[in-house]
């Protein structure tokens, strides 16, 4: 029996292998491994898709938040508002700033923070919004401007798993003040390592930005500020380049991939499935959907079906298990269990299906046969 992954690279690599073994020996010949005229022209080019005047290339996507709230001259005492439903990166880097991450509660249907709680949250110390557009699919970015240019607080886009997502007619990243972005191999614009980028149509921010990421020099060996270490480096600039050219077109399969699990799941009983935005378009970084179960058995029932599709050759993930108000890094914020009931509620209940844009019909039906024979066999 075949193995299913959650995500098969080699599929994807095939089809660019010839462009990028090329492209990669050009730059090893060069000598030019750090920065220079690779890396500016895969920032010009990524900038100009997201559709921003500015685009910081980096060392990854938590580099890129931890530069944007550095730009900003976020730091102790101030407050950031943000999901409890999301990687650790986008509140471990509020806190790196020296900053508090507040949370307010997702809203199920989207996994996305509820934005109807967002104004309620905001205080005098609240130095920014980082809306997370989880899953590849972007929060509702008209009503989140809207309160930002009310209370002026800026937003910080982390856009980690959602590259080529759109609210309205402009792409996530170019709708806040900035947009953070992940590289990291399994993203849709993935490269063959690290790698990161901020977008923003600030100069200031984006040269603050530049700044930061070259140890706090704008002139080499003068330093203005503590920074850091944060360069892409030219191989990954040269693969993401090759990449950005069919990001559309594998955009465009993971949405073929999420509607043939629309049609092969819609009538099952015990699932909620993911919906797509009616304001904007999503981009599948991940299909996941929700285990419906009793009170007393959450958790049990979602990793007892992990583990009956797991057995047939099919691997699904949990994306999150433990909330991170819930995480022991975070225990002296004291938010226990019941502060964010959809959170927690979630994080019992997600799983993440198969999703990559090669994945074939049959190999959907059968994570579809897979999942009926577990759900029936609960």
């Amino acid at each position: 029996m075949n193995t299913i992954p959650p995500l098969d690279l080699t599929e994807q690599y095939r089809t660019i292998e010839a462009d990028v073994s090329k492209t990669v020996l050009e730059v090893l010949a060069s000598g030019r491994y750090i920065n220079g005229p690779i890396v500016d022209a895969f920032a010009q080019d990524f900038g100009r898709y997201i559709g921003t005047d500015e685009c910081v290339a980096c060392n990854s996507g938590t580099d890129a938040l931890y530069l944007a709230l550095r730009a900003l001259n976020i730091g102790p005492g101030d407050e950031v508002i943000t999901s409890p439903f999301t990687f650790i990166a986008t509140a471990e880097m509020i806190s790196a700033a020296g900053a508090t991450p507040v949370f307010i509660d997702i809203d199920l249907d989207s996994f996305n923070f509820n934005v109807d709680q967002l104004a309620a949250a905001i205080t005098p110390r609240t130095k920014a919004i980082m809306p997370v557009h989880l899953f590849g699919r972007p929060v509702d970015m008209d009503q989140v401007m809207a309160i930002s240019d009310q209370h002026r607080v800026p937003v910080i886009e982390d856009c980690a798993q959602s590259t080529g997502a759109a609210w309205g007619d402009r792409k996530v990243g170019s709708i806040g003040h900035m947009g953070c972005f992940s590289f990291f191999p399994t993203k849709n614009l993935g490269g063959c390592g690290d790698g990161g980028a901020l977008t923003t149509n600030d100069p200031e921010i984006a040269a603050t930005a530049r700044m930061l990421r070259e140890h706090g020099s704008r002139t080499r060996y003068y330093h203005e500020a503590v920074g850091v270490n944060s360069r892409l480096d030219a191989v990954q600039a040269a693969i993401l380049q090759i990449k950005l050219r069919h990001l559309d077109h594998w955009n465009a399969g993971r949405h073929k991939v999420a509607q043939r699990y629309q049609d092969l799941l819609s009538a099952v009983p015990g699932i909620v499935l993911p919906s797509s935005p009616a304001g904007g378009y999503s981009v599948w970084n991940q299909y996941t959907i929700r285990i419906e179960s009793p009170a007393d058995k959450e958790g049990e029932w979602r990793d007892r079906v992990r583990q009956f599709l797991m057995d047939q050759g099919i691997i699904s993930m949990i994306y999150y298990p433990v909330p991170l108000h819930l995480q022991e890094v975070y225990a002296a914020m004291n938010l226990g269990p019941g502060s964010f009931p959809n959170t927690e509620l979630a994080a019992h209940q997600v799983l993440s299906l198969p999703m990559y844009p090669e994945l074939s019909a049959e190999a959907q039906e059968r994570v579809a046969h897979g999942l009926k024979d577990a759900l029936a066999a609960l």
